[in-house]
């Protein structure tokens, strides 16, 4: 218990690393491809989320997706990429292949889908390399470039809100 405070403070050391140097670039062209982080600890609708990006005219190839959990368990078998606290050293570096693939993927558009301060996805959130960056209000707003206001069962909406906006300023 205490080894994951100490863990957590060094992983935040690191995510104020990263969030001093991020670059924000400008939205300037159609969305292509989408990266999809979501907290499946606190939301169980991934795939009903997946759907409403699809109808928004995203082909399904052409979003990927990394779930988090909190409570990650080997022996169980996901349904897509799923990490965990073990996967991010104390350091902040990444042990998963797949984690770093979707970090190291120059997406159009990345949606942070979590509404609490969690220090390792926001860690995942800062040192992706996606153009454009979309999450919650809630969360640190150095984080995203872009902020929606609305609950996290509430997808619907966000996803609706976020295709307005995107039209808006083609």
């Amino acid at each position: 218990m205490f080894l994951n405070y100490i863990k957590e403070f060094f992983v935040k050391k690191s995510l104020k690393f990263h969030l001093n140097n991020e670059k924000r670039e400008v939205f300037s062209k159609n969305v292509q491809t989408i990266g999809l982080l979501i907290d499946e600890s606190n939301f169980e609708h991934s795939e009903a989320l997946i759907k409403e990006l699809t109808l928004q005219g995203i082909a399904l190839e052409n979003i990927k997706v990394v779930a988090y959990r909190e409570k990650f368990k080997e022996k169980e078998t996901y349904s897509r990429p799923t990490f965990g606290k073990k996967h991010i050293n104390w350091r902040g570096e990444i042990s998963e292949d797949f984690l770093n693939e979707f970090i190291d993927s120059e997406f159009d558009l990345l949606l942070s889908y979590y509404n609490v301060e969690d220090v390792f996805l926001m860690l995942i959130t800062s040192k992706s390399k996606a153009k454009f960056k979309v999450g919650f209000s809630t969360i640190d707003q150095n984080l995203n470039r872009w902020m929606i206001h609305t609950e996290l069962g509430n997808y619907k909406l966000f996803v609706s809100e976020l295709f307005k906006y995107l039209k808006n300023i083609k």
